[in-house]
């Protein structure tokens, strides 16, 4: 996995991140079922091409690659794969 959406998403959900990923790999959408049911947003494990588009625009620094992962957020990372069942 490359990046990883942590804790500060939660209560956020700002869908900047969605906009500027090229590959689009960051889900749910506001517009797809389960958005308003899940508590922040997930990248793709797979998907997910390392490019770091995504992390300049998350207004609350959610996004992290993952060896920058702050330990307290390490069961994020299981979060954004389960998600994807990946």
């Amino acid at each position: 996995m490359a990046y990883v959406i942590a804790e500060p998403c939660i209560g956020t959900k700002d869908t900047a991140c969605v906009d500027a990923c090229p590959v689009d790999c960051i889900h749910p959408k506001k517009d797809e079922p389960g958005f308003a049911d899940e508590a922040l947003i997930y990248i793709d494990p797979v998907e997910c091409i390392d490019c770091g588009a995504c992390v300049p625009v998350c207004p609350v620094s959610a996004i992290f690659a993952l060896d920058d992962l702050p330990e307290k957020w390490a069961d994020f990372t299981a979060r954004n794969a389960a998600y994807y069942k990946k």
